[in-house]
């Protein structure tokens, strides 16, 4: 598979170049015949933070990873991690889809997977089951924006579920890794 790697407030030295190559050539064995698109791969530095991002467009499915750690190599290896595990799940999900359908001729032709070994189906089954450990409830009382962020920041979390006083909806503050702040409402 082909990479367009560009960077941002970093220079892309040939060695970086050719460890992405080697790193994200892993994800090849995944692939009966190399995708016909080109993956994405960004790198940059801010405010001291190594950032790797990498998109893999394939028939059907958007592969992205991102990571961030003090070391760019360290980020590299990170996200060809995070896309492995994302092959693998597709994969499963694709081979349940072709035993519940009955077969590969149901199947759409062309999406360039191949199919996983069955230590990587059941190991991706387990991942794929996700338990809930602890159930909260609370009142919602009515708040602006601005009460949630400061709320929000009080006991300490990432983000805060709350009722819109202005849209009378339920909305989510959260912190964004900038520092700023993010609103997520219903459409």
């Amino acid at each position: 598979m082909q990479f367009s790697i560009r960077g941002q407030q970093i220079e892309v030295t040939d060695a970086l170049k050719d460890y992405v190559d080697k790193k994200l050539s892993r994800l090849d064995k995944y692939f009966e015949a190399p995708p016909t698109s080109e993956g994405y791969v960004t790198l940059s530095v801010v405010r001291g933070l190594h950032t790797v991002e990498v998109t893999i467009p394939l028939t059907g499915v958007v592969l992205r990873a991102e990571d961030r750690s003090d070391d760019m190599y360290a980020s590299i290896d990170a996200v060809v991690d995070k896309l492995e595990r994302q092959i693998r799940k597709h994969k499963t999900k694709l081979n349940r889809k072709i035993k519940q359908e009955g077969g590969l001729k149901s199947l759409v032709a062309g999406n360039g997977a191949a199919t996983a070994t069955q230590t990587e189906v059941e190991q991706d089954e387990y991942e794929d089951h996700y338990e809930v450990v602890r159930t909260k409830r609370f009142t919602m009382k009515p708040m602006d924006v601005e009460e949630a962020i400061l709320q929000m920041n009080m006991v300490g979390h990432n983000f805060f579920v709350f009722s819109n006083i202005d849209t009378q909806e339920v909305n989510v503050v959260y912190k964004r890794n900038d520092g700023k702040y993010g609103l997520i409402e219903r459409e």
